[in-house]
């Protein structure tokens, strides 16, 4: 809904086709590990993750909890604000809808909205693609005086759809929640149906999606309870925005197992038609040709090892991201009750697991990356080098005195733990491994790299 609605992941890499791609199995106590980290270095107060490789859920727990008050845990079930998530939602009604022939994405908000700023010059699509230059209304990280009171969605789209616009339609990608509330009314004008009866009756009861809901009665025994901070303080409970504010933007609450089975829907074109499936990823186009990286509730980047297909949802008190990798019919979910620590840096790091290794990275001799590396940082930090394992080149660069600063530095710090390896990608015929790991409480993150024969050629690193 806010500011922290999208959160796209650039990983190191080129992208291949699928034909190309090749998916390790995750480690699951791996997983578990590094979610519990996060908890504790963000303070995050309840987390929910669902991991979905080859169209097959293969991850899905609770942790931390649910209600401060009464310690309730959080478990697989429990149904978290998914926020801006809920925009993949209403763009796949708009598609159904149009595949029906009852609306086509190119009409103008004319035909529905005529009084709106613009209205005969701005389409349906050029809202679900934040192109219409209409002011968002939630472009704060908190709930504002007005957002506190009730309001009906056509109140708030003649608030701020009647302003003249930010910019020229289709000029410039800025993120507005208002073209969603017009979208949502336009569903039901066309349907007939309210918004959350049209999503119940078409999407959620056909997919069985029996723990998602929109506009829920709240603090239901199965909902997670929200909460904030401000300056670093003591969690509270955040007040959520009045009914009518989320609404189609971001008003559906979930799991990540019944979101997986959401993503597998769309992969499989369950609900909507291939053609539809490319309406909500591919990229729009910008008037003077630069692609805005979204599609219709959907961002999408197609660089790094694969493209990817990601959105996250912020509503007050909750976190949210839902990231797909089509190529391996994979994704992941994070949910979060805690909206002052965003799980971006928990998304990314499941997602490198994720991340399907290409046909080009080679295979190298001996130990495996993750061993090297704990090997060559164990070494150091202990002011030696094993200088049977590295290139000669390496040799020539690590000096005695190299590594006898890197070992004064290293201690200062503190010892090294939590090392992994988040990818693997190639560069000059080598495998370059993307190392994290910690020194005392300091984060730090490099590359290695590695000849075919199993050579350290080079291992550099910094503070993360």
């Amino acid at each position: 809904m806010n500011t922290r609605h999208l959160v796209v992941i650039a990983v190191l890499g080129s992208a291949l086709p699928a034909a190309a791609q090749k998916q390790t199995p995750i480690d699951v106590a791996q997983v578990d590990s590094i979610i519990r980290k996060q908890m504790a270095d963000k303070h995050i107060i309840g987390v929910s993750v669902g991991i979905m490789q080859n169209g097959q859920v293969v991850f899905a727990r609770g942790y931390g909890v649910a209600d401060v008050a009464s310690g309730t845990p959080v478990t697989p079930s429990t149904m978290f604000a998914i926020g801006s998530v809920t925009k993949q939602f209403t763009c796949s009604a708009l598609l159904m809808l149009q595949e029906q022939k009852k609306l086509s994405l190119r009409d103008p908000v004319a035909k529905y909205f005529p009084s709106l700023t613009r209205a005969k010059d701005i389409t349906l699509l050029d809202l679900g693609g934040h192109l219409s230059g209409y002011r968002d209304y939630y472009p704060l990280d908190y709930v504002d005086r007005e957002m506190a009171m009730d309001q009906p969605a056509d109140t708030i789209i003649t608030r701020y759809a009647t302003r003249p616009l930010d910019f020229e339609p289709r000029s410039h990608y800025s993120y507005s929640n208002t073209g969603y509330l017009i979208l949502g009314r336009v569903i039901e004008k066309v349907s007939g149906e309210p918004f959350g009866s049209y999503l119940k009756t078409h999407l959620f009861t056909p997919l069985k999606l029996g723990n998602t809901q929109f506009e829920p009665a709240p603090n239901g025994s199965a909902m997670a309870h929200g909460y904030t901070s401000f300056a670093l303080s003591d969690p509270i409970a955040a007040v959520p925005e009045a009914k009518g504010w989320a609404g189609a933007a971001g008003a559906i609450w979930s799991t990540p197992t019944d979101l997986l089975t959401w993503d597998l829907s769309l992969l499989n074109h369950t609900l909507i038609s291939p053609a539809s499936y490319a309406v909500l990823t591919t990229p729009q186009r910008l008037t003077d040709g630069r692609t805005s990286g979204y599609g219709c509730g959907e961002g999408i980047n197609d660089r790094g090892n694969a493209v990817t297909f990601s959105h996250g949802g912020a509503v007050s008190g909750f976190v949210a991201q839902n990231t797909v990798i089509p190529s391996t019919k994979s994704a992941l979910v994070v949910l979060s009750n805690s909206d002052f620590s965003p799980v971006g840096a928990l998304n990314q790091e499941l997602l490198g697991k994720l991340m399907p290794s290409t046909g080009d990275v080679p295979t190298i001799r001996g130990a495996s990356a993750l061993d090297a590396a704990k090997k060559f940082l164990t070494d150091l930090e202990q002011g030696r080098v094993d200088r049977s394992t590295i290139s000669a080149d390496f040799d020539v660069y690590l000096t005695n005195e190299k590594v006898a600063t890197a070992q004064r530095s290293l201690n200062a710090l503190g010892p090294i733990s939590n090392v992994r390896v988040t990818g693997l990608v190639e560069r000059g015929g080598m495998e370059v491994a993307i190392v994290h790991f910690d020194v005392g409480t300091t984060g730090a993150q490099g590359l290695m790299y590695r000849t075919p024969d199993g050579k350290l050629e080079e291992f550099l690193f910094s503070r993360s």
